[in-house]
């Protein structure tokens, strides 16, 4: 490495994390104000809100990691151009693709450090900051657990066995009931496909109802729908669900297979794994959109303007990232399709920006 890339990179690094530490101070704050209420409604203490806040800095870089690549790549090649340093060194034979070089480099290490953090550190820390927020703050019991990609809950009439639980739809998948009576002896099994929340009553369907007399043989009966009076209520099982945010690649692709297995639908699932993969790389492609917007001529550069152009390149991947994993969710385009919709796009559009540089 040369003294011009060390000059280069040190110029990018240092706006980089400027902008970083701005943007995640800035989430945090909005963030508090935005929860405020609920803070004060249920009189959380001082060390609950730290670590509530504390631990939400993982999720927050890894969404503003992208928009700091490319603010970055934009201020700091502006004010390069700004300087006339762009020319300076164009004139002593350094091409702009080489004076690009070390940004695009440390771009795809800015990639995989932020795969690395979505991968390792955000599934956890976003369990610990659900947890802090639903059962440390807000008081509600947890008297279940997520194991082996499946709901375990101890109810007041028994032990609940589910396959998934969507907070979205309030809708129970793969349910098996264990009833007991006040020995602890079984009387009752209820078996089935999916229970939905409807007007403050759970409606079970495709369901198999055993009973187990004290003296004979258990009853089997099948009914098609039927109110099934449980004391539970959609938040009660809300502690326990895990999202694919809680989840690394590895235990999201075991549960994906796991309840496609059981012949339930996976699409949203699906959408959001290409989704975790996808969003990383968008860091080298902001970074290159950066840099070329940046050259499109040696003294067009601007602090203000660089800004300006950063919001709306970054608004404009917002929408179109949100809109496709939204069309993938919902089964209109493959999930492959949606994951990778906005990068392919402005992957394109990066590299024809790129190669058009007047060197």
């Amino acid at each position: 490495m040369n003294i011009l890339d060390r000059y280069i990179l040190k110029e990018f690094i240092k706006i980089f994390i400027l902008i970083l530490v701005s943007l995640t101070g800035l989430y945090l704050i909005a963030d508090f104000f935005e929860r405020m209420r609920m803070f004060l409604s249920n009189h959380a203490t001082l060390s609950q809100i730290v670590s509530y806040s504390f631990l939400n800095i993982p999720m927050i870089l890894s969404q503003m990691i992208p928009v700091a690549t490319l603010l970055g790549a934009l201020l700091s090649f502006g004010i390069l151009s700004k300087s006339s340093e762009i020319t300076a060194m164009k004139a002593n034979g350094v091409s702009l693709y080489r004076i690009s070089l070390p940004i695009i480099i440390l771009s795809f290490a800015i990639c995989i450090t932020a795969f690395l953090l979505s991968e390792f550190i955000t599934p956890y820390t976003n369990q610990k900051v659900k947890y802090i927020k639903l059962v440390e703050i807000q008081k509600r019991e947890r008297l279940g657990s997520f194991k082996q990609n499946q709901i375990w809950y101890r109810g007041k009439n028994g032990i609940y066995n589910f396959s998934m639980f969507d907070p979205q739809t309030n809708t129970l998948k793969g349910i098996r009931i264990n009833l007991f009576d006040r020995e602890m002896n079984l009387y009752e099994r209820i078996d089935a496909k999916e229970a939905k929340w409807e007007d403050g009553r759970w409606v079970f369907r495709n369901l198999l109802i055993t009973t187990f007399p004290k003296d004979g043989f258990p009853l089997l009966e099948k009914i098609s729908s039927m109110i099934v009076d449980l004391p539970e209520c959609p938040s009660d099982f809300m502690t326990v669900q895990k999202s694919t945010e809680e989840m690394d690649l590895v235990e999201l692709n075991r549960f994906i297979k796991k309840t496609s297995s059981e012949g339930y639908d996976t699409t949203k699932d699906r959408t959001d794994m290409h989704g975790k993969i996808a969003f990383p790389l968008v860091s080298v492609i902001l970074a290159i959109l950066g840099i070329s917007f940046s050259l499109r001529s040696e003294r067009s550069g601007g602090i203000a303007q660089s800004i300006g152009t950063g919001i709306i390149i970054g608004f404009s991947y917002w929408i179109v990232f949100a809109f496709a994993i939204s069309l993938g969710r919902s089964g209109t385009i493959p999930p492959v399709v949606a994951a990778w919709a906005a990068n392919f796009i402005f992957g394109i559009a990066a590299l024809i920006m790129f190669m058009r540089v007047k060197t």
